[in-house]
């Protein structure tokens, strides 16, 4: 009986096998693709500065702490837009490994579904966060082409010539990159590269990656 990927219409072909499936980590996604601990920062830096910009011109201590709290309700709004963003963004998006692709079906507003099959894809490589959660990002052997915005959260920073569509966020990843890395090297026909060792990203910064796997034709 064909296999459904939940959030998807049709079924899978026959045969074809559904190995994992599943969404970004809220949270994951906010602090490492959306960056709203770092903006949250920003913003913060920016009304300390408006303060000190205020006394240095005369105001009193509460005179420049009015001056900055003029900006908080902008802060406010800008970080809670991004946060909604990034909460529609992880719950409108599906990723799923079969035993033949990867599926991305992404879009908050126009949803689009990518279908990368594995002779398609030359590797990838594991970001893990101490929480668990990481990225899996997959290099494409060129062959096709996949524009940068139209994959954007979901696609390695950076690599806008050759975009790297990216498995995001993904809670466990560790565990998600040992069943893709199985899964490529048996559609490849050769035994797995390795068994992966995490990879320790902290404070947004990844500090280590590996690659654990490639595919042939």
């Amino acid at each position: 009986m064909a296999q459904l990927i939940d959030g998807l219409p049709e079924p899978l072909p026959e045969g074809e096998r559904v190995l994992w499936q599943g969404a970004p980590d809220t949270r994951s996604l906010l602090l490492h693709a959306f960056h709203l601990r770092k903006l949250a920062l920003y913003f913060g830096v920016i009304l300390l500065l408006r303060g000190m910009f205020a006394m240095a011109d005369g105001a009193t201590t509460g005179g420049a702490v009015v001056a900055a709290l003029w900006l908080l309700p902008v802060a406010m709004a800008a970080l809670g837009l991004v946060a909604v963003i990034g909460v529609l963004t992880a719950r409108s998006t599906i990723y799923a490994i079969t035993d033949r692709r990867v599926v991305m079906r992404i879009g908050v507003v126009l949803q689009i579904t990518f279908n990368i099959p594995f002779r398609l894809v030359e590797g990838a490589e594991l970001h893990a966060w101490r929480d668990g959660s990481g990225d899996v990002p997959l290099q494409l052997n060129g062959k096709d082409h996949l524009a940068w915005l139209h994959l954007w959260p979901h696609v390695r920073p950076w690599r806008v010539a050759h975009p790297e569509p990216m498995l995001r966020c993904v809670p466990d990843a560790q565990a998600v990159a040992q069943t893709l890395a199985l899964a490529l090297a048996e559609h490849a026909g050769i035994a797995p590269v390795r068994t992966m060792a995490p990879v320790v990203a902290t404070q947004g910064l990844a500090v280590g990656r590996q690659p654990f796997a490639a595919a042939g034709d």
